[in-house]
């Protein structure tokens, strides 16, 4: 796990480049804000979380639990998905508004195209709400793509 990167992983490279060439301007890892967001939009007072959902355990194709040490893992992503509901509290009473874009995302087969990713971005902005997500195109019950 002494491997495992926490900064500049490649989806997080992919939402940089995106947002770069839409024009925006960013910060990255901002130790002074609540669990150090990967990027920062200062005007739009915005903290984009970049998830793996692996380690996040996000309920898509990307995510397997492991078949050995099961209560290990399960512990340790449990852990993960309760500091990252207390980060995005503290990024709120702090009155930033908080975008978690999942892994799926950007890669995979239920994976959004750029333009995809680079709309549901801009209409999060626009639409001046206090929390999103952007995921792949999974239907989480049956697990199937679904073709917008």
């Amino acid at each position: 796990m002494s491997r495992v990167r926490s900064k500049d992983t490649g989806p997080e490279l992919t939402v940089r480049r995106l947002l770069h060439s839409l024009g925006f301007r960013f910060r990255l890892h901002r130790r002074d804000l609540p669990g150090t967001p990967d990027i920062v939009l200062p005007r739009h007072h915005v903290a984009v979380l970049v998830h793996g959902c692996f380690w996040h355990g996000h309920d898509c194709s990307l995510f397997r639990m492991p078949a050995t040490r099961t209560e290990f893992w399960k512990a340790k992503i449990d852990a993960n998905r309760h500091r990252d509901a207390e980060v995005r509290s503290d990024l709120l009473s702090e009155g930033w508004r908080t975008l978690c874009v999942w892994e799926c995302a950007i890669r995979g087969s239920a994976r959004l195209s750029s333009d995809d990713l680079a709309m549901q971005i801009i209409t999060f902005l626009s639409e001046r709400q206090n929390e999103g997500d952007i995921a792949g195109h999974w239907d989480t019950k049956s697990r199937e793509r679904i073709d917008a």
